[in-house]
């Protein structure tokens, strides 16, 4: 085959295989989708694919009713939201410090923290850690710990790293200090890697179970993820299916697949905003002057 046929061939191809791949990954969902909208009858037999069979919404009046979902949603939210903001500012302030080259020792801290990719903190010493500064039982337990990443702390450096030094000499000559050079100029500059970090940490957290799992002991403090599983792989979804208020409405294959697409919907809908800033926050380093 030529060269030019070769060349011209790839891209369909190419474009062929991320179809293919973007529709294993959206069939889940459609089907989810599908079960959750079905009636009883068809469900329970298995009989839905990707499209509902019986047009049904109870399971959605069911979740909507449910306090413990809106409660545990709440606290996912917060965990989200706030435990992003401090990561991203935990994590910007270190990487601008170890990005400048007059900070002294930069390099034996970027090692220790390079450290931390082969040996990460067992569960007990962090439980110790974390009831010893009295967060246990907290949502800070949640946030402050892992908020602080090697591998975002080394992209962000490099993202750093690559600003031009000319615009921070002439920050200083009109008089700008390190804080105002970071405030004015770094972070500005950043918001495509700032948003991927942003998204990678947030979708983190809002997925994240285990940690709620050791720290936390109250129910009102739950996030989401907690309580889906508790719903999904510990059959409580059996025990609300079977109650005598429900079962006629639904089975527990649609009122798990209705908690899935509750607790997976925030994610859906913040994504397509943040879509800008991660494809150029996805390709730092692949451009270079």
């Amino acid at each position: 085959m030529p060269v030019r046929k070769r060349l011209q061939f790839f891209p369909i191809v190419n474009g062929a295989v991320f179809v293919v791949i973007c529709l294993t990954m959206i069939a889940p969902i459609v089907h989810l989708a599908a079960v959750s909208f079905s009636s009883p009858l068809y469900a329970n037999a298995k009989l839905v694919t990707f499209w509902p069979k019986g047009f049904n919404i109870e399971v959605y009046k069911t979740i909507f009713g449910m306090d413990t979902m809106w409660r545990s949603m709440g606290n996912s939210i917060v965990i989200t939201v706030v435990g992003t903001l401090i990561a991203l500012a935990f994590t910007s302030t270190l990487a601008y410090s170890l990005s400048r080259p007059q900070m002294k020792g930069r390099k034996w801290v970027l090692r220790g923290i390079i450290v931390t990719f082969v040996f990460s903190a067992p569960l007990i010493p962090n439980y110790l850690l974390v009831r010893g500064l009295g967060m246990e039982n907290t949502l800070w337990a949640l946030m402050v710990p892992g908020a602080l990443g090697a591998f975002n702390v080394v992209i962000m450096k490099t993202f750093f790293q690559g600003i031009s030094s000319e615009m921070f000499d002439a920050a200083k000559i009109d008089g700008c200090s390190e804080l105002g050079s970071f405030a004015r100029i770094a972070i500005p500059l950043s918001m495509p890697v700032i948003a991927t970090i942003a998204l990678f940490h947030a979708v983190g957290q809002w997925n994240s179970y285990f940690s709620a799992l050791i720290f936390i002991r109250s129910k009102e403090l739950m996030p989401m993820q907690v309580v889906l599983r508790s719903l999904v792989v510990e059959e409580q979804a059996n025990n609300m299916a079977s109650s005598s208020e429900v079962a006629t409405l639904l089975t527990p294959e649609m009122l798990k697949a209705g908690i899935t697409l509750f607790a997976t919907a925030p994610i859906l809908i913040v994504y397509p905003f943040l879509q800008k800033y991660f494809v150029k926050g996805a390709m730092v380093g692949s451009l270079k002057e």
